[in-house]
């Protein structure tokens, strides 16, 4: 049976305590893969030490969370922050003020990781929704990159669009801590044939983070994915770790 899975962090730069979990958990345990929050102020040695580590790193398209880089009008409120609202925040969202956005945050992370991000996905999963998606979708076949499909009908519309996406995905972040080590073992020993995503939100929780309603959640994550137990159940199971440029 070929089982491969891509374990992809989220937020890489969301905070400092997000940063060193997520380099933590690729260190010890079967974190493969993050996405970065470009629009955040991520630290100098944070970004070298992820270039430096053999994770996979894309672009965690943000259009939901702070500020944007661009001054479309479309997608800020009346303070010139994101609407945090996935759903309000694409339908006010005009299609150019989208694409002008995104664009700025693949340029971003050109300037910061010196080099093209392996596949894009998105904050709070706005890119399931229309203007985002399409957006999205055509940056990514701009670029040559794999998307994240959340579902049969998101991988349905990357596979249509001639985009490269994982079989199967499994992740939430919810109210608990959703890849605990049960459930982490769960998943990984009815890991389907194919390629599987976990999605992830490790880190240590910190100051910055604290206004989050997922906060202390990402430390038992780091439990979960990011310690020697799971690395040593992938062994076991014959599971082989990649990330999105194996694609």
């Amino acid at each position: 049976m070929n089982r491969r899975l891509i374990v992809n962090a989220d937020d890489f730069g969301l905070t400092r305590g997000v940063s060193e979990g997520i380099l933590a958990a690729h260190r010890h345990g079967i974190v493969t893969s993050t996405t970065a929050l470009v629009t955040s102020r991520i630290e100098s040695d944070h970004v070298a030490r992820a270039r430096d580590s053999g994770l996979g790193i894309g672009l965690h398209v943000n259009l939901t969370l702070g500020r944007p880089l661009t001054s479309g009008a479309s997608l800020v409120d009346e303070g010139g922050r994101f609407v945090r609202d996935a759903r309000r925040a694409a339908a006010r969202a005009d299609r150019r003020d989208v694409d002008a956005e995104i664009a700025a945050q693949v340029a971003r992370f050109h300037d910061l990781f010196r080099c093209p991000p392996t596949h894009l996905d998105t904050h709070h999963h706005v890119g399931l929704l229309s203007p985002v998606r399409e957006s999205v979708l055509a940056t990514a076949r701009r670029l040559g990159v794999p998307v994240r499909s959340q579902d049969a009908t998101a991988r349905a519309r990357a596979r249509g669009a001639g985009l490269r996406t994982p079989d199967h995905f499994f992740g939430e972040s919810g109210p608990d801590a959703y890849w605990t080590p049960a459930r982490t073992l769960a998943h990984l020993r009815a890991l389907p044939p194919g390629l599987s995503e976990f999605m992830a939100h490790p880190g240590w929780f910190d100051d910055d983070l604290a206004y989050s309603r997922y906060a202390r959640q990402r430390e038992a994550e780091l439990i979960g994915l990011g310690t020697p137990p799971a690395r040593g159940a992938v062994e076991a199971l014959g599971i082989r770790l990649c990330n999105f440029e194996n694609l």
